[in-house]
């Protein structure tokens, strides 16, 4: 595993689906959005609720 918080060159990229052993490259986007998936080295600023009408709830019972 290769992780950079830049970008890979094209040839890097070629280079690891021409070669036997395998190479996954972590570059800065995907490394970001792992932290954010995993809730690694980052905190929630804003949360939102959103709700929605329960019409069971106002169903009557026959």
């Amino acid at each position: 595993m290769l992780i950079t918080t830049s970008q890979f060159s094209p040839d890097a990229l070629d280079y690891v689906t021409r070669i036997e052993k395998k190479i996954v490259l972590i570059d800065g986007e995907k490394l970001a959005e792992l932290m954010i998936d995993y809730g690694i080295g980052v905190t929630i600023d804003v949360s939102y609720e959103i709700k929605r009408l329960d019409a069971d709830y106002f169903e009557e019972e026959l």
